[in-house]
């Protein structure tokens, strides 16, 4: 019986020491992989505006979208994103749009608008380069009563903040034509502080650099490859390299597959509700020690095509 106890105690503090270990790998693995970034996005391909601003007025018409990512399903705290913008070109060369972004982590909550501006050149018939610029303000809350804290007595901890506005400040290059597009980009130059999860404190934000490409092969007449990539550059954080596969059946259903090096499997599939409606679903499962403590992450989008400017000029698009 004695032997039988001492047994059971062992296996109980082999139990705390594993569920310790796994709590501190997954803080050093959180604080390495994500803090000092951005939002992340999956259907980035759909999403172009919000990480450059050279893609506004590159579709020919007033497209508007909604977004909304949950990461991390099932751990308290963890990123919400919901994104709106509207874009459409208002010249032969000018295109104007607005972005509105609101992002929630543990207790802080940010909130940016940003008016976006861009002008294009034509390389040749098909292929144009756009120069873009966004503008805007960032609001920045923090509100201490949503969670339980480490050390409830750091005098950083308990002081609310209540729409700190900051500026946003950034710049893309989009090149493109019907079948192809790349581009580079930061969307905000301005270094705000921002609240850390991880560390329970403000800390400045990086600079980040996208680097995006993206191909449509048209295999058959029914069927077309979408391949696409997306590079993120952060001084202080590990290269984030996303990859993706889409198959478009009939210019109506997209199913496909992305991954995002060392981090994340996706699944993606989009569907042509309409001639003008377009609604898209990712699901991420987490490859790191994460999938042991969350669900996945969910991402929706729906896409308005609102109006043409000119049928005569558009070309066939399918990003």
């Amino acid at each position: 019986m004695g032997l039988h106890c001492q047994i059971k105690n062992i296996n109980m503090k082999f139990k705390s020491i594993i569920s310790i270990s796994a709590i501190l790998t997954i803080s050093l693995f959180s604080h390495n992989a994500h803090a000092q970034q951005q939002s992340q996005f999956t259907q980035y391909m759909y999403n172009t505006m919000s990480i450059n601003s050279g893609y506004v007025g590159s579709t020919e018409t007033l497209d508007a979208f909604l977004l909304h990512r949950s990461q991390w399903v099932g751990f308290e705290g963890a990123p919400k994103t919901s994104r709106f913008g509207i874009q459409s070109p208002v010249s032969e060369k000018v295109g104007l749009g607005l972005n509105v972004m609101n992002d929630q982590i543990g207790p802080s909550q940010e909130t940016n608008v940003e008016a976006v501006f861009s002008y294009s050149l034509d390389l040749s018939f098909k292929t144009k380069l756009t120069f873009g610029l966004n503008v805007g303000i960032n609001f920045l809350g923090l509100d201490w009563s949503r969670g339980t804290y480490n050390n409830p007595q750091d005098p950083s901890i308990g002081t609310d903040i209540n729409g700190r506005i900051r500026p946003v400040l950034g710049t893309g290059v989009y090149v493109y034509s019907d079948k192809w597009y790349g581009g580079i980009s930061t969307p905000n130059l301005v270094k705000n502080d921002f609240y850390d999860d991880i560390k329970e404190a403000e800390i400045d934000r990086e600079i980040h650099l996208y680097v995006i490409g993206g191909y449509v092969f048209t295999i058959s007449e029914g069927l077309k490859f979408k391949p696409a990539t997306m590079l993120k550059f952060v001084p202080t954080a590990p290269v984030t390299w996303d990859m993706s596969a889409n198959f478009l059946i009939y210019d109506k259903v997209t199913l496909g597959v992305g991954y995002r090096y060392d981090d994340a499997f996706s699944g993606l599939f989009g569907i042509q509700l309409s001639k003008n409606i377009f609604l898209g679903y990712a699901y991420d499962r987490s490859l790191t020690v994460l999938q042991k403590y969350n669900d996945g992450s969910h991402e929706l989008i729906l896409k308005f095509e609102l109006s043409k400017k000119n049928s005569n000029l558009k070309s066939p698009r399918f990003f």
